[in-house]
């Protein structure tokens, strides 16, 4: 049984949330967001929570239930908070700079790399090695934070590259005389 799927999602006071079949929509102070539950699962509202309970008893029922719940409180938690994710920039000579609405960065290519942001999602730079993506959709801030660092991953010897803020890197190393 899910643990996670039997806990309510909490809505708190300045968030509106509208069920209308499937699809749940929540709307707060920072923006709107709105996801289509799956079949096998029912959303009731209860006063100020929502409560997520299985149609019937089968694997895939089981597997969506925590999942769907989990995707409702993250929606919820974004309105109201939103969700921020941090690069670092680790290499001499990388930096990150805002060029208008886009980030532009210096990775050691010889062009400089810009990434436009999509819809909801804001690029910030506090220091020229350091990048925050911040936005409502978890999903849509952590797919961007992933696209950034796959353009120069860190790699194992010098540990030169974009990392998440906090992350471990693996060093190697280097070959012996």
């Amino acid at each position: 049984m899910s643990r996670i799927g039997k806990k309510a999602v909490a809505v708190p006071s300045g968030v509106t949330v509208t069920i209308d079949g499937q699809t749940v929509t929540v709307k707060g102070p920072k923006g709107q967001l709105a996801w289509t539950v799956a079949e096998e699962i029912e959303v009731k509202q209860e006063g100020a929570e929502l409560v997520l309970s299985k149609r019937a008893d089968t694997t895939r029922a089981q597997a969506m239930w925590g999942l769907s719940r989990t995707l409702v409180n993250n929606m919820v938690v974004g309105v109201t908070q939103g969700f921020e994710q941090t690069l670092e920039l680790v290499g001499v000579g990388y930096r990150a700079a805002m060029k208008g609405n886009a980030l532009s960065m210096q990775l050691g290519f010889s062009h400089d790399v810009d990434v436009a942001p999509p819809a909801g999602v804001t690029f910030a730079t506090p220091k020229q090695t350091e990048i925050k993506i911040s936005g409502i959709d978890k999903q849509v801030v952590g797919e961007i934070a992933s696209q950034i660092r796959r353009l120069r991953p860190p790699e194992p010897y010098k540990g030169k590259g974009v990392r998440y803020a906090g992350e471990k890197v693996r060093r190697k190393e280097g070959k012996k005389k």
